[in-house]
């Protein structure tokens, strides 16, 4: 049953900007959500990994203990990272529904900001076999999260106008 949540996540996830997926993800809990980032990250860690168990001291080291190092020295900073900047992203992302005046909260932000990263990450995991992938790629990755971000605000309906009444 999970891996069915999963998959329809996933696949909901590189539909973005689609209305109908991100209202789909929108229902999805923040659980998930998070979750779902792991495995991502996980994904993106496979050609860090295989190249470090193909070269240098991972190829020499016991695979258990390799596998230790790799998660405290690689996998936790990665994770750590990545929430972060999905974290400053969402908050950046309320200042521009303020600006906007639209419809949403921050953990909504953190939620959708999440799932934009599959396909960048997806991206980088395919390319990173075959070329060493620098800071450009960061910067064109923060971009587009960015931008797609707005584009996702701007989907949101604005907020009503409060009247106020004098006594």
């Amino acid at each position: 049953m999970k891996r069915v949540i999963f998959l329809r996540t996933f696949l909901n996830s590189i539909k973005l900007p689609n209305k109908q997926a991100m209202f789909k993800l929108n229902r999805v809990g923040m659980d998930i959500t998070v979750v779902y980032m792991f495995i991502l990250l996980l994904i993106v860690s496979i050609p860090s990994i295989t190249n470090q168990l193909t070269t240098g001291a991972g190829a020499q080291m016991n695979l258990l203990f390799f596998l230790i190092y790799f998660l405290i020295f690689n996998y936790l900073p990665l994770t750590m990272i990545v929430f972060l900047f999905l974290t400053l992203m969402a908050y950046i992302g309320t200042g521009i529904t303020k600006l906007l005046r639209r419809k949403v909260r921050f953990p909504m932000l953190w939620k959708l900001t999440a799932y934009i990263t599959t396909i960048p990450f997806l991206l980088y995991t395919a390319l990173a076999f075959f070329f060493a992938i620098g800071d450009v790629f960061a910067a064109l990755f923060s971009l587009y999260t960015f931008l797609f971000l707005i584009k996702l605000i701007t989907i949101y309906p604005k907020r009503k106008k409060r009247k106020q009444e004098f006594y």
